[in-house]
């Protein structure tokens, strides 16, 4: 699918670089032939001219999993590539994909999909509203597992009146509705004829869809391989063929990108700082950064006995130094991260007043709390030492690093602070049922933020809910979001976020640490690099040589 491109996600750190010399293309897995591009003789007799490149080796540190559109194990970006969606999300707003346009009724409850004709799944069947409201079926029958999106909790029916129309019917109005709609999954679209008797929640038989490319090889942790889906009903890329290979570590990623076996990099946790500072002024590579995604920070649980009182919880804000986690670690790539959304997210623009980096102004909040250092420079109130643990995802170098700066920094205020790495699934686990008094994670980030964010601190989805539980205003946060998610008036709307932003920042639940941004290295002849509103996209269809 071809989504309008975030031009103002491509600042001018995106380079423009000379063409890469001499830099080989490297084996394609599976493939029995050379990848060198062949030479075009003009019919003129003129010297002839290399022979665009067609085929991209892009590279991911794990396998492309599960692609069932309706379930959450795949790969994003090799879902963005098979499935599509009813709208596109795009600088300007919504565009129609798979529905050519789409009408609301007055009362904002009932929307009604005009659905492209003409279009086919990849199998030869045809995608028409009977094929959108069977896979609407099976993400219903799943409904449990979605309602994380707050449309799948306001869902009424949904119904095909006959082959161009679909029709959704909610119990209220919902703003959010057609980002939800837009995002990458559930509501991608797969054919009826690879369901498993109509259903897709234990499972799909096979990953077809409309989208610009078809899964045509894959070996589990090598390699996948996607081909140009010819018969795809919008433009065709130029991109013919991708191979993504497997490659789980970061510095072997590099080797393979400066010998030429592949040929981009790109994500947000796939390149750290130094390959970016190594090359930024390359002459065969070309470095983008997009604008912040997403905000990295640390959850502090108001359930612990400490972490309970909020002056604690404020001094710890006036104890993290962001700037220096964010020159020391990241090379200033990803800025420091004053509020827990950055401003240019939609509603976020609200003037709070950033708890700035204040040692003095931390230790004053902390003896004025009770807390008087002991022999040891830590901490005690009464019998109780100022000791608390933060978890972070152990797979994740730079949650370790960022922990132990942070257990010396606040070794400086008189706070003991042990940090203990699990492995993700672990690490996740914990931090849903609410077993850590500190914990990394970051906001769900663009298109999701804040609406996704915020509606999902209401229920226990990740950390936010069970780190929320001793806020005395908790009841009136959630009912102050939940009135968001069905408000019609603009003004409204923006004074209930406003209300909820400036709550949580002045109880202090959240550190923000830094403003995560995508990224990408690539070699110079590969042009349309770029990013877009869904930042679990790479945009390959707008990608040629």
């Amino acid at each position: 699918m071809v989504k309008t491109r975030l031009s103002t996600l491509l600042p001018a750190v995106i380079m423009s670089l000379a063409l890469l010399a001499g830099c080989g293309n490297g084996a394609n897995p599976g493939s029995s032939g050379s990848t060198n591009p062949g030479t075009v003789s003009p019919a003129d007799g003129s010297a002839s001219q290399p022979a665009a490149r067609e085929e991209l080796i892009f590279v991911n540190y794990r396998d492309i999993r599960d692609l069932n559109p309706h379930l959450y194990a795949g790969e994003m970006y090799a879902q963005e590539m098979l499935y599509e969606t009813l709208v596109n999300i795009t600088e300007d707003g919504y565009e129609g994909c798979l529905a050519e346009d789409w009408q609301v009724s007055p009362d904002g409850k009932v929307y009604t999909f005009n659905i492209r004709s003409g279009v086919y799944f990849s199998d030869g069947e045809i995608c028409d509203a009977y094929a959108i409201k069977a896979n609407f079926d099976a993400i219903i029958e799943n409904k449990d597992r979605h309602t994380w999106l707050e449309m799948m909790n306001l869902l009424v029916g949904v119904s095909a009146p006959d082959a161009n129309t679909f029709v959704i019917e909610l119990s209220e109005p919902y703003y959010p509705m057609l980002t939800e709609l837009g995002v990458t999954r559930p509501f991608a679209m797969i054919s009826p004829a690879a369901m498993k008797d109509g259903s897709t929640k234990d499972g799909v038989n096979q990953y077809i869809g409309t989208g610009p490319y078809v899964l045509s090889n894959f070996v589990t942790d090598e390699f996948a391989v996607f081909e140009r889906n010819e018969n795809y009903w919008g433009e065709k890329p130029a991109i013919a063929k991708i191979t993504v290979k497997v490659i789980p570590d970061n510095q072997t990623r590099i080797l393979a990108l400066q010998k030429g076996e592949i040929d981009l990099i790109f994500g947000k946790n796939m390149i750290d700082a130094d390959a970016i500072n190594q090359y930024r002024n390359s002459d065969k590579f070309s470095v983008a950064l997009s604008a912040p995604t997403s905000t990295r920070q640390i959850v502090l649980n108001t359930t612990n006995a400490i972490l309970a009182d909020k002056a604690v919880r404020q001094a710890l804000q006036h104890a993290t130094n962001k700037q220096a986690i964010s020159d020391g670690i990241f090379y200033g790539l990803e800025e420091p991260a004053e509020t827990l959304f950055a401003e240019t997210v939609p509603y976020c623009s609200i003037g709070l007043k950033p708890y700035g980096y204040d040692t003095a102004a931390a230790d004053e909040m902390l003896t004025a709390a009770g807390w008087i250092a002991g022999s040891d420079g830590i901490r005690v109130k009464g019998s109780q030492r100022l000791e608390l643990k933060l978890l972070y995802n152990s797979d994740s170098v730079t949650e370790r690093t960022i922990s132990e700066y942070l257990q010396g920094e606040y070794s400086k205020i008189g706070v003991s602070l042990n940090i203990h790495g699990e492995e993700e699934q672990s690490y996740r686990d914990n931090m849903k049922t609410g077993n850590f008094d500190m914990v990394f994670n970051i906001c769900w980030g663009m298109p999701y933020d804040p609406q996704s964010s915020l509606a999902a601190m209401r229920a226990p989805v990740y950390g936010d809910y069970a780190a929320q539980q001793g806020l005395e205003d908790k009841k009136e946060i959630d009912q102050a979001i939940s009135d968001i998610l069905v408000s019609t008036d603009e003004a409204q709307r923006q004074e209930l976020y406003k209300f909820v932003l400036t709550r949580l920042h002045e109880d202090a639940v959240y550190i923000p640490l830094t403003y995560e941004c995508n990224k990408a290295i690539y070699r110079s002849d590969l042009q349309g690099v770029g990013f877009t509103q869904t930042q679990y996209e790479v945009p390959f269809a707008d990608m040629y040589f």
